[in-house]
């Protein structure tokens, strides 16, 4: 049997982040912890984003008493996934993602042996590096091409960077300025435009970015007009990556069904928006049959959530190179950002992830 409980926990950003939501100054999250009788404990994050995440809402704490309530009446550890489809179907967690997440990767953890080692791995044996990409927020024109310069001297190779922010004209002077110092054969550029363009004017945009090399451009159209986005996909000559369009659709018939319409090149998963692992996994096992390339986001959870992403991602990029410029790289170094993160073994070493194999978790600033 298990005893659950959770605590939330406020992040501090160690200095104001931009976003397309605004500035951030701190985060909270929840924590779920699962005991068993013998003590061993599975720890889970929930994060949900404000504005984007369904989750973010005044419900949420009552949602975790019901959700602990549920495990509490006598729930034995034995089959992995079973508990959580159960209490998925009984308490609609569909409906919760950051929370699905949150119960799917403690259980696993509590499966697994309590230690915060998910998935066996030369990453999470210590012995490989996961590489990341570096990621550039909004700022003024010098303050983006000051942080794009400090990343490229870091020894990052591709570099991520929010577009929709500034007027286009300024945006595309930076663009063309950072290729001007780092050309395409040296660095990689994506960027992201959080639904920023209006469907009239996407293509147009994207035209005038192509000239740029960009590897892909996420989510130029606000979520949900998939006829517009369909064709922006089709003629425009940038690659297009779906990001917020997947929130939100949990059946493997929805997601079969937007990706059949829409035709997108890449797809930006982000487990705490989209349900958790099982979810993630299943728009990547639909996204290769359709020949659509995909790559794991982290979303500003702390370093425990992140550890599950990395450990998760190494886990799916088997035989990840040594050196961190040799494999694919992903969007998950935010351990970084915040001033009273969770203490624990996962750390930027470079340009890439790392865990150090032996180290511990101290949990003694959530176990409230």
């Amino acid at each position: 049997m298990i005893r659950a409980s959770w605590q939330a926990y406020t992040l501090h950003f160690r200095q104001p982040a931009g976003t397309s939501r605004g500035y951030l100054r701190r985060r909270e999250t929840f924590f779920l912890r699962l005991e068993a009788e013998d003590g061993t404990t599975g720890w889970g994050e929930c994060a949900p984003i404000p504005g984007l995440s369904p989750d973010h809402r005044p419900e949420l704490a009552a949602m975790l008493d019901r959700l602990c309530a549920a495990l509490n009446r006598g729930q034995p550890v034995t089959e992995l996934t079973e508990p959580v489809e159960k209490l998925e179907e009984e308490l609609g967690l569909a409906q919760w993602p950051a929370l699905r997440f949150a119960l799917e990767t403690a259980w696993l953890d509590l499966a697994r042996g309590g230690r915060q080692r998910l998935f066996d791995t030369p990453f999470t044996q210590g012995q490989a590096a996961l590489p990341i990409h570096g990621l550039i927020w909004m700022d003024s024109p010098e303050g983006l091409l000051a942080q794009v310069d400090a990343k490229v001297a870091q020894g990052f190779r591709v570099i991520k960077m929010k577009v929709g922010a500034l007027d286009f004209a300024t945006e595309r002077q930076v663009l063309a300025e950072i290729r001007r110092r780092h050309p395409a054969e040296e660095v990689e550029l994506r960027l992201d435009a959080n639904g920023a363009f209006s469907p009239e004017e996407a293509l147009a945009r994207l035209e005038a970015l192509a000239p740029f090399q960009i590897r892909f451009l996420e989510q130029p159209i606000r979520p949900g007009q998939w006829r517009a986005l369909a064709a922006l996909c089709a003629r425009s000559p940038v690659p297009i990556a779906l990001d917020e369009e997947l929130i939100g659709h949990v059946s493997e018939g929805e997601r079969q069904a937007l990706l059949a319409q829409i035709r997108p090149q890449h797809l930006v998963l982000k487990p705490t928006l989209l349900g958790g692992l099982a979810p993630a996994h299943s728009w990547i096992r639909l996204a290769q049959e359709q020949g659509i390339d995909w790559w794991i986001n982290s979303a500003l959870e702390s370093n425990l959530g992140l550890s599950v992403l990395a450990q998760w991602t190494s886990h799916l990029e088997a035989g990840q190179a040594l050196d961190p410029g040799q494999g694919r790289v992903h969007g998950l170094g935010t351990g970084r950002l915040f001033t009273n993160n969770l203490p624990g073994p996962i750390r930027l070493q470079g340009t890439g992830l790392v865990m150090e194999p032996g180290g511990e978790w101290d949990f003694s600033l959530v176990s409230g």
